[in-house]
């Protein structure tokens, strides 16, 4: 994992067609106080559930996690 999550997160922004993803990455965008840089599932785990837009549902987290890990 060379990228925050967030970074990777990004590649799913702006599609024509919206999914849970898209939805996702385009809320995670415009939160200005999510956790750029961070790169650890915890603590990004906690931000989702506790300060996140609803946009930004946890099962979504946890689907666009396992495809950054996979990277």
């Amino acid at each position: 994992m060379d990228r925050s999550f967030y970074q990777f997160a990004l590649k799913y922004r702006g599609k024509l067609t919206a999914d849970d993803f898209s939805r996702f990455a385009d809320a995670m965008f415009l939160d200005h106080s999510f956790p750029k840089s961070e790169t650890n599932f915890e603590r990004l785990s906690k931000y989702i559930e506790e300060k996140a837009h609803p946009v930004m549902r946890a099962s979504i987290f946890d689907e666009i996690w396992r495809d950054y890990t996979d990277e």
